[in-house]
């Protein structure tokens, strides 16, 4: 029986920017930022109240994994904004809000009752978006 999950990715334009906005402006911890060989590494950051969960910012690159025209397709994707990578949580939705808006980060719609939370919409610096809910 599967009983929880430890690493999920997040597919990233460029693994340096997104470090930098996971990191600096959503205030994520640096995990892991080890070499993999040339043009290569394995970067993960962490909620910093969830360390036993990993996200590895997961570069969208030409190789076997994505060919040139599977590569710019998804690169493509992903900046006009076609994936929603998940529920993040916080405190204090208004003031979270605030700080990140402070920060330079993008929201897609300020915090906003709905039937099931009060809910923020943003995007990452690579294009993809987040719903940002107060703790259940």
């Amino acid at each position: 029986m599967i009983t929880k999950m430890g690493i999920t990715n997040i597919y990233v334009i460029n693994q340096d920017s997104a470090c930098d906005f996971y990191v600096n402006k959503l205030g994520f911890k640096l995990i892991d930022d080890i070499p993999m060989g040339p043009g290569s590494r394995w970067l993960t950051v962490s909620p910093p109240e969830q360390p036993d969960l990993q996200i590895v910012l997961f570069p969208i690159t030409v190789s076997k994994m994505f060919p040139k025209e599977t590569a710019e397709t998804m690169i493509d994707l992903i900046k006009k904004g076609t994936f929603g990578c998940g529920v993040l949580y916080c405190n204090d939705i208004f003031a979270t809000y605030e700080e990140l808006k402070a920060k330079g980060v993008e929201f897609m719609k300020p915090p906003t009752k709905e039937f099931y939370a009060t809910e923020a919409l943003f995007k990452d610096d690579s294009g993809n978006y987040f719903s940002l809910q107060p703790k259940p």
